[in-house]
């Protein structure tokens, strides 16, 4: 197979976004499929379907972590290899790309060993009870012991889009999940290993990806090769990558610890039946935010080597274009958020109870998701542009400054604490996103001015 690659310095910017972002979004709708599945499957077992689709919700905060360690070293190392690119330097690109490797194999050691021992300590502080905490265990510890597959598919697959190979990029995903959806029904429902079943085809679906992103970054076809010489971590490689990647980090690690605390409040409040309709509505979510960042992943490479490469004019081009994308998304998927929140529950589950219940809650926790989009696509250009501090400020705004303090705080302000905890998401993000454009619109132009090589 042809292994395309876009330039990323010459050509209609538009008509070159669309050749990354399109198969970049494909990747990240792809890749929500191997919890969302999962999760469809789960919540139709018959007799404990409610009771196992909440304990596997539970498991949510250990994948945000996970994902949280893959991407401090892939959404840190992208834009920095590009700018690397942008400005001609290939010998220090290839030593970003082993470096990062490494470290991610570290992550995947450390990781691997404490949660899986302190999986049902955790599991309780999240806030599973007697019912569901068997069916978070049994998911949660078979999938811990792939961790390995699943930080190197999240944390190493931005530097073969970075490069300009989308495709390939997208394909790491696809096949992934197509071997996830084959196995889902076969190992729950054929073979009766119930929530296990749904654990190991999700691992050994990850397993597959981590192969082809190896096989490619060891391959003739890429333009930056994963060396030996190169995988020693070096302090001053290293530490750049991770200084931006903490931005990322946090928003995904604090995302985990916004389950933790939507969960613990929901549980006191409203009991099982609200957690399990957050469960329900954290997958939903995914289907707003993922394809943003996919757009954003499109457009990371196309504004991090022109940086690199001293061109205004097309940055500032693939900026406004991403921007436009995101929001336009989200304004639409809020728009139907906002009229059929009931069709959409009922795909994740069929207990009537939990629908019903679901169709409320998401009217209430979607009502500001529009505003999503532009605080993303401002965020992640940050990121694209090396700006790793007013980044990481951005990133905790939203969760640790606004959204965290207000689920605990509104429901003492309000008469229906349910309705309050579910309310604080809406009121968090439109306050963060006028926040981040106006930051972000009255930087853009400095930066560009200063250059890559002030970062």
């Amino acid at each position: 197979m042809a292994q395309t690659r876009q330039d990323m310095g010459s050509g209609n910017v538009k008509k070159l976004l669309l050749q990354l972002m399109i198969p970049a979004v494909v990747a990240q709708v792809v890749n929500l499929l191997y919890n969302i599945v999962d999760r469809i499957y789960i919540g139709h077992i018959a007799g404990i379907g409610a009771a196992a689709l909440t304990g596997v919700g539970l498991f949510a905060p250990i994948l945000m972590l996970l994902n949280a360690f893959a991407m401090l070293i892939g959404a840190g190392g992208a834009p920095r290899t590009a700018i690397a690119l942008g400005q001609g330097n290939k010998e220090e690109a290839e030593k970003i790309l082993g470096n990062s490797f490494t470290m991610l194999l570290f992550f995947a050691v450390v990781l691997t060993i404490g949660f899986y021992a302190g999986a049902p300590i955790l599991l309780r502080l999240f806030g599973a009870s007697e019912a569901t905490l068997p069916y978070a265990l049994a998911y949660s510890r078979i999938y811990i012991l792939g961790s390995v597959c699943v930080l190197l598919v999240m944390g190493m697959n931005p530097f073969i889009t970075t490069q300009g190979f989308a495709k390939i990029s997208m394909l790491t995903t696809v096949i992934g999940a197509v071997i996830n959806i084959i196995l889902d029904p076969i190992l729950i429902f054929v073979l009766d290993m119930g929530v296990r079943g749904a654990a190991i085809a999700t691992v050994l679906s990850q397993a597959v990806g981590a192969c082809w992103i190896l096989r490619f970054l060891t391959g003739s076809k890429t333009i930056l090769r994963l060396r030996k010489e190169h995988l020693r971590p070096e302090g001053r490689v290293i530490l750049p990558v991770m200084g931006l990647g903490i931005s990322t980090f946090v928003m995904l690690s604090t995302e985990s610890l916004l389950s933790i605390s939507f969960s613990s409040s929901l549980a006191r409040y409203g009991g099982d039946v609200a957690v399990g309709a957050m469960t329900v509505i954290t997958s939903v979510s995914q289907l707003c935010t993922l394809p943003i960042q996919g757009i954003c992943q499109g457009g990371q490479p196309v504004m991090s080597f022109n940086f690199g490469a001293g061109n205004q004019a097309r940055v500032k081009e693939a900026f406004r274009f991403q921007f436009t994308l995101c929001f336009g998304y989200t304004t639409l998927f809020w728009l139907g958020m906002m009229l059929v929140p009931g069709l959409v529950a009922g795909i994740f589950t069929s207990d009537v109870p939990l629908i019903q219940y679901t169709t409320w809650a998401m009217r209430i926790y979607m009502a500001g998701i529009f505003a999503m989009g532009v605080q993303i696509a401002c965020q992640q250009s940050f990121m694209a542009l090396g700006q790793a501090k007013v980044s990481l400020l951005l990133a905790c705004l939203r969760k640790l400054i606004l959204l965290i303090p207000l689920i605990f705080l509104l429901p003492h302000l309000l008469p229906d604490p349910v309705f309050a905890v579910f309310l604080a998401e809406p009121v968090s993000d439109i306050t963060a996103a006028s926040i981040t454009v106006f930051t972000f619109l009255s930087r853009f132009d400095k930066i560009l001015d200063r250059g890559a090589a002030n970062v």
